[in-house]
């Protein structure tokens, strides 16, 4: 329908023959109408005087659905819909609607729509009335509104209420009381004892409430009641004395509650905060709690309680590789699986994650735990599919036993805590029980995090540089940046002081991060002081790269201080590329060799990859470890391999750096083998930032029978 040209649009009434216009003709009828009025054909419609006048259309023809225009928004879509069902099928409709006036303001009408078709030629035409009724719809309003509030009142009455004689009869209850008690709602006459009408379970409580309420105290009790249908309701019970002009109890005011949905509720939280929404199992929440209560009872007992903590071995990699979905049904068909093997006072909990807690009740020796344990190792071996495919997945459990090894809840778990750490830092999979001397390892380790930490906060972090240089010339080829702080007491410290930060994510990256920076200034200042700069060579532990951004983030400090990066080399281990984070490692160092900037795998020989694997690996330098330099002038079979690696490294045209050099039979022994670059006491010891510059401008030259010892 909507608005058509003027040049499309038809007649809209039919010819007369006498000589007036048409329109002029019905619209002199229809104007002189007191409502408001409109009709048309498909093409068009015509609004009369009323209309007109109200709405501010102007006089002529009109679309079929101008007249739409006028509607009340929450109201169009409607009316709409409405009108256009009426004009396809020729039916009629009506409907109660907002107009808008010509001022903006609205107000309510009746419409009445009617579409059919016109004599033999079938054209259809329509008309629609509107009458205003807006005083009848305000009060139309009030009225609901007021029914309403009576309604809300009626509502706020759908507790039971009930006038109790001092007796304990029954004097009088509402129709939701009667209802509540199995009554005849109609009922108007009682007398019956009410804890009669109460079940048997909650009758004593109903008693004792009466008892008090007759010697003039409220009082309030719980009740329980089931429906015809077999549902349980429960009630919140208030009893208030009614007393006469002389203070004494006459009569009792009862009001029962219904509050099943907050019971209910209730129940629903204290299961979603005490049981973990996946498993079923208790939660870390009521874990602790049911650990403390069994600690209790194995100490009134004279018994011993058993507590292990249990991790998945490589969870990780069944959630990246088959999804979320299989890995949540690994955890679901375990935790079943692990509660079957429980006894009665024993329980298995979900800490979060992959982590699980065992307590064990009743515990004699170590030897009961281990029995649990492996059959806890036992239910992997039973394959758990997913989607046609088998999840494989590890188990490490750490040990404790109370009161032998702790004396509360929380050191009962910081030591089975330590000897699960125990486990996974030697390797995966099996069970560990606690020892002192665990506990010895932990608090040297803690030490060390609280030592790296207060370095990483007072800045202390000073890079040393040990030269590179050519085994035959001596000449400087560039400089290894390694890890120094200064400490008042013990002066240069070494990287091995805080072995175990190297282990821990954040840690190590902030260590990183401050070695980077100050690498990266200093040689910003030696650039900028004319110096020829070497390539420097930093080193990365595997755990940087857990998160897949280390190489944006490394380029973007590289651009900070406008390096070029020729003139940066990482340096990694082989330990990179054995964890299961190993793709994260070559993808970042692949984006790094691209951008120019040198890989090199430290300490080769000292790992578990063969040579097979180097193909595979970014590189452009093997750095041998020190230890095949110190023993192969003494042992053959040392010397084969340094050999070898000097002939791979040839073949390869991958540079190969021998480490630890350090008298001049090793460097000729060195040369024999084909190596060109070393490193090691033999040249230089690492020296402070300031000193790089002298030795970059000290000329080498190699003495009589070969390098001298610097």
């Amino acid at each position: 329908m909507g608005n058509f040209p003027r040049k499309y649009r038809m007649t809209l009434l039919p010819k007369q023959s006498n000589n007036k216009n048409p329109i002029d003709l019905y619209g002199e009828i229809v104007d002189d109408l007191p409502g408001l009025i409109c009709f048309g054909n498909r093409l068009g419609g015509y609004f009369n005087k009323q209309w007109r006048d109200y709405t501010g259309a102007i006089a002529g023809e009109h679309g079929a659905a101008d007249w739409l225009d006028a509607l009340h928004p929450d109201d169009r879509e409607r009316l709409a819909a409405q009108w256009r069902q009426a004009i396809v099928a020729l039916s009629s409709f009506a409907g109660e609607a907002r107009l808008r006036d010509r001022s903006g303001a609205y107000r309510w009408f009746m419409l009445a729509f009617n579409a059919r078709q016109d004599g033999m030629a079938l054209e259809l035409s329509w008309y629609l009335t509107a009458t205003d009724i807006h005083p009848q719809m305000l009060q139309r309003q009030q009225n609901v509104q007021a029914l309403s509030i009576q309604q809300d009142m009626l509502d706020a009455s759908v507790d039971c209420i009930k006038v109790i004689n001092h007796d304990g009869t029954l004097r009088h209850m509402n129709r939701s009381g009667s209802l509540a008690l199995g009554l005849d709602p109609a009922q108007k006459e009682f007398g019956m004892p009410w804890l009669g009408l109460l079940s048997p379970e909650i009758r004593r409580r109903g008693s004792k409430a009466l008892r008090s309420v007759r010697a003039g105290k409220n009082a309030r009790f719980t009740g329980l009641s089931v429906t015809p249908q077999g549902k349980k309701q429960h009630w919140d019970n208030i009893l208030t004395p009614v007393s006469d002009e002389h203070g004494a109890v006459v009569e009792i005011l009862c009001v029962s509650r219904d509050v099943t949905s907050q019971r209910v509720m209730e129940q629903r939280l204290l299961l979603a905060s005490e049981y973990d929404e996946l498993t079923g199992l208790p939660n870390r929440r009521l874990f602790k709690k049911k650990l403390k209560q069994e600690m209790k009872r194995a100490l009134h007992g004279n018994k011993s309680l058993g507590l292990m903590l249990l991790d998945l071995d490589h969870f990780k990699l069944v959630n990246d590789t088959l999804g979320h979905a299989a890995g949540d049904h690994l955890l679901r068909i375990l935790g079943k699986r692990l509660s079957a093997c429980m006894n009665a006072h024993s329980f298995v909990s979900r800490l979060g994650g992959d982590e699980f807690a065992v307590v064990i009740s009743d515990v004699e020796n170590e030897q009961d735990i281990f029995r649990i344990a492996n059959k806890f190792l036992l239910q992997l071996e039973t394959p758990i599919t997913h989607g046609g495919k088998t999840l494989h997945c590890g188990m490490s459990l750490g040990g404790a036993i109370y009161p032998k090894d702790a004396r509360d809840a929380s050191e009962l778990m910081k030591c089975a805590d330590t000897a699960l750490y125990e486990l996974k830092d030697g390797g995966r999979g099996g069970v560990y029980m606690f020892d002192r001397k665990m506990m010895d390892k932990a608090r040297a380790r803690a030490s060390q995090l609280n030592y790296a930490r207060q370095i990483v906060r007072d800045n202390c972090i000073r890079p040393s540089y040990q030269p590179k240089v050519c085994l035959t010339d001596g000449s400087i080829v560039g400089f290894e940046a390694l890890l120094r702080w200064h400490c008042p007491i013990n002066g240069v410290q070494l990287p091995a002081t805080v072995s175990e930060a190297f282990n821990d994510y954040e840690l190590a990256t902030k260590i990183s991060e401050a070695m980077q920076l100050k690498v990266f200034a200093d040689i910003a200042r030696w650039r900028a002081a004319g110096v020829a700069v070497r390539p420097i060579s930093l080193n990365v532990s595997p755990i940087e790269f857990l998160r897949d951004n280390y190489a944006e983030t490394f380029l973007q400090r590289l651009l900070k201080f406008h390096i070029p990066h020729p003139l940066i080399e990482l340096e990694v281990t082989e330990h990179a590329f054995n964890k299961h984070g190993s793709k994260y490692v070559l993808r970042a160092l692949q984006m790094l060799k691209e951008m120019g900037i040198r890989i090199a795998l430290d300490d080769f020989g000292t790992g578990h990859s063969s040579f097979s694997h180097i193909m595979d690996y970014p590189l452009d330098c093997i750095k041998l470890d020190c230890d095949f330099v110190q023993r192969m002038n003494t042992e053959p079979a040392i010397l084969a391999i340094v050999e070898s690696i000097g002939i791979l490294g040839q073949k390869l045209s991958i540079d190969i750096i021998a480490e630890g050099v350090e008298t001049e039979q090793q460097r000729q022994t060195l040369c024999e083998a084909g190596f060109h670059i070393g490193q090691g006491y033999l040249f230089s010891r690492a020296v402070e930032s300031q000193r790089v510059p002298e030795l970059l401008q000290a000329i080498r030259q190699p003495a009589k029978g070969g390098m001298t010892n610097r």
